[in-house]
């Protein structure tokens, strides 16, 4: 019990409560939006003008690349002095889907710090884990309502998408890292390690993942 409470204490005061103020109130929203799609890409474009950002829109994740500087061409365009606030790309695209994009930007320097959301038709599960594992500030179910783009655009302008993704995969690592620990305990040890963590967890809404329970068939 000691080792795990341990594991919490080491972990939550490095990570928790980093905040990246990306922009100030008075600076304009620039965002990427990436999809494939003509009529998507003009529905994003439109709601997001609605709240008052700014809009360059691409077709796909090589143009999105290019834009960035990020394609290894130096003949590219490039626009390494325009700042780009969010990026907003469908998953699923032809040459280049949404995911690798993601993980293009985040193997960047320059531009791993800028917060991308994917975008789908589709509520998978697994799709979803990968890409905020991966580092996807939100994994949005289209269609896209406006109240998402306000929502995003209300986090980029405080400065809290870093701090939301920063909680969110240190989440994911303690679970991962007490359930290693409780399945090395005895079955009354580890019921009461996870109840002893869940009252003391700073976070109200942790879930402690109990030991699972296997079946004698001897």
């Amino acid at each position: 019990m000691a080792i795990i409470g341990e594991v919490l204490r080491r972990s939550l005061p490095e990570e928790v409560g980093v905040s990246n103020g990306s922009s100030s109130d008075s600076e304009e929203l620039h965002v990427l939006a990436v999809d494939d799609s003509l009529v998507d890409r003009k529905v994003i474009e439109r709601l997001l003008k609605i709240s008052s950002c700014k809009v360059t829109a691409v077709e796909s994740g090589t143009r999105a690349l290019q834009f960035l500087g990020l394609d290894g061409d130096k003949s590219s365009v490039g626009f390494s002095d325009l700042k780009v606030n969010l990026i907003m790309t469908d998953y699923s695209m032809p040459g280049m889907t949404g995911y690798e994009l993601l993980k293009k930007i985040k193997e960047s320097s320059a531009f791993r710090e800028i917060p991308v959301v994917i975008m789908s038709s589709e509520n998978i599960l697994a799709r979803i884990d990968r890409c905020l594992e991966e580092g996807a500030e939100e994994y949005l179910v289209k269609p896209v309502k406006l109240s998402d783009v306000k929502r995003l655009k209300d986090f980029i302008m405080r400065g809290e998408g870093e701090e939301k993704g920063k909680r969110r995969i240190l989440k994911r690592k303690l679970q991962d890292e007490i359930f290693s620990l409780c399945s090395e305990l005895p079955d009354s040890d580890s019921d009461l390690v996870s109840s002893e963590l869940q009252s003391s967890s700073p976070s109200s809404n942790m879930y402690m993942p109990k030991r699972p329970k296997f079946l004698n068939t001897a």
